[in-house]
C-alpha cells in the first residue's frame, strides 16, 4: 500500500443508522469506506475490487456472518476481517476468531477504539503480505532443488543451468511442498490446502493446471520430469532425481 493510498474498508451492517455513522468515523480518520447491508452485495464487490479491510455484523438479514467470512477466506486476495457484534459473549469471540476473523470488537464500538484496531489489523496484514508468497512459502524461504533444478524463492525463478524461468507464487510453492516431502504421497487436498491455504476450494481444477505449467517449463529446457508421477484419484509421489536424472531406485511411493 503506497503512503498516499487509503485502505478501503468495507462495512457490511444491516444497520443502516449504525453503518453510517461507522462510515462518518472512519471517513474522518483517513479511511475509504464502502458501506453495504446484505452479505451476498458486500462478497460481490469484495470479490471484483482491492479491499484492504471488512468491518462484519455477523447478524445479517441473508446470510451468516461466519458464511460470509468462509467466502472471502477463499478469494485469491483476502482482505483482513474484524467481526463487530453486539454479542459479546466469549464463545461468540472464540468461534470468529478459529474461524478467521482477524479481530472481534463489540456493540457500540468506541471511535478511537475502533479506529485503532482497524489500523493494527491493516498493519499486521500488510506485514505479512509483504513476505508471504503461498500459504506455505514466503520470500525469505531458501534456494532449493528440484529434480536437477535449483528454485529460488527470493526471485520467484527456477534455474536450469545459467537459465533461469519465472515461476508463479502458486508454481512455487506446489514445488517447495513436493520438495519438503519427498517419497511419499502427498493428496490433492493436503496439497492445495498446504498452498492455497486451508480455506481454498479442493473440488478445484487449477492444481492440475499448475502441475501441467510445471511440467512444460521443464519440457521446455529439455528435462523430463518423470520423478513427478500422478497418482491418479489420490494425489501426486515425487522422488527427487539422482545424479542420472532418474528417480532413485527400488523405492516405492508410501502415503503421508
Amino acid at each position: 500500500m503506497s503512503p498516499k493510498q487509503k485502505p478501503l474498508v468495507v462495512i457490511i451492517e444491516d444497520d443502516r443508522s449504525l453503518a453510517a455513522t461507522l462510515a462518518d468515523q472512519l471517513l474522518n480518520a483517513g479511511l475509504s469506506t464502502q458501506v453495504f447491508h446484505k452479505g451476498a452485495t458486500a462478497l460481490k464487490f469484495v470479490g471484483e475490487s482491492y479491499v484492504h479491510l471488512v468491518l462484519l455484523d455477523p447478524s445479517l438479514p441473508d446470510l451468516d456472518g461466519l458464511a460470509v467470512l468462509d467466502k472471502i477466506r477463499r478469494l485469491s486476495h483476502s482482505p483482513a476481517v474484524i467481526f463487530l457484534s453486539a454479542q459479546r459473549e466469549g464463545h461468540h469471540v472464540a468461534q470468529a476468531l478459529e474461524a478467521g476473523a482477524d479481530d472481534f470488537i463489540g456493540k457500540p464500538p468506541h471511535p478511537e477504539e475502533l479506529v485503532a484496531r482497524i489500523r493494527a489489523v491493516l498493519r499486521r496484514s500488510e506485514t505479512a503480505g509483504d513476505s508471504r508468497l503461498t500459504g506455505n512459502a514466503a520470500l525469505g524461504t531458501s534456494v532449493f532443488p528440484f529434480s536437477g533444478a535449483e528454485v529460488h524463492p527470493e526471485r520467484l525463478e527456477i534455474v536450469f543451468g545459467n537459465k533461469k524461468r519465472k515461476l508463479g507464487r502458486k508454481e512455487l510453492g506446489i514445488l517447495y511442498h513436493l520438495h519438503a516431502n519427498p517419497g511419499v504421497i502427498i493428496s490433492r487436498h493436503s496439497l492445495i490446502h498446504a498452498v492455497w491455504g486451508v480455506h481454498a476450494d479442493i473440488r478445484s481444477r487449477s492444481l492440475d493446471q499448475y502441475i501441467a505449467k510445471i511440467r512444460d517449463a521443464y519440457a521446455d529446457h529439455g528435462r523430463s520430469l518423470d520423478c513427478l508421477r500422478t497418482i491418479h484419484g489420490i494425489g501426486y509421489w515425487y522422488e527427487p532425481a539422482t545424479a542420472n536424472g532418474g528417480a532413485k531406485d527400488g523405492k516405492k511411493p508410501r502415503r503421508a
